[in-house]
């Protein structure tokens, strides 16, 4: 069964650093793009960043650059999501996703999910 399994969510206060984990099993993603996704609450979900497989291109949405940086590692078949200067608008359910193909920033795009993390960022 191949699943994406997402860790690290929690409470912090507006300004502090989470740092959210993916792990992948069920099958190798080493030459799949792994991305992040957030879901807001009564809001659609929507793109955070992207990084294909070999680490040569990474992308970002625009409300989170400078703040978030995304990382992998292939051999453990992991993705990571270091976010830094945490703002109460980047509170939601951030979900792990992964695609063969190149690193789009469309959900319909991805084939594997998570079951997603919570991050809550108070004021």
């Amino acid at each position: 069964q191949v699943q994406l399994v997402e860790s690290g969510g929690g409470l912090v206060q507006a300004g502090g650093s989470l740092r959210l984990s993916c792990s992948g099993s069920g099958r190798s993603f080493k030459y799949y793009v792994m991305a992040w996704f957030r879901q807001a609450p009564g809001k659609e979900r929507e793109f955070v960043a992207n990084i294909r497989w070999d680490g040569s291109t990474i992308n970002y949405a625009d409300s989170v650059k400078g703040r978030f940086t995304i990382s992998r590692d292939t051999a453990k078949n992991t993705a990571d999501l270091q976010m830094n200067n945490l703002k109460p608008e980047d509170t939601g359910v951030y979900f792990c996703a992964a695609r063969n193909g190149l690193p789009v920033v469309a959900i319909a795009s991805y084939d594997y999910w998570g079951q997603g993390t919570r991050v809550t960022v108070s004021s």
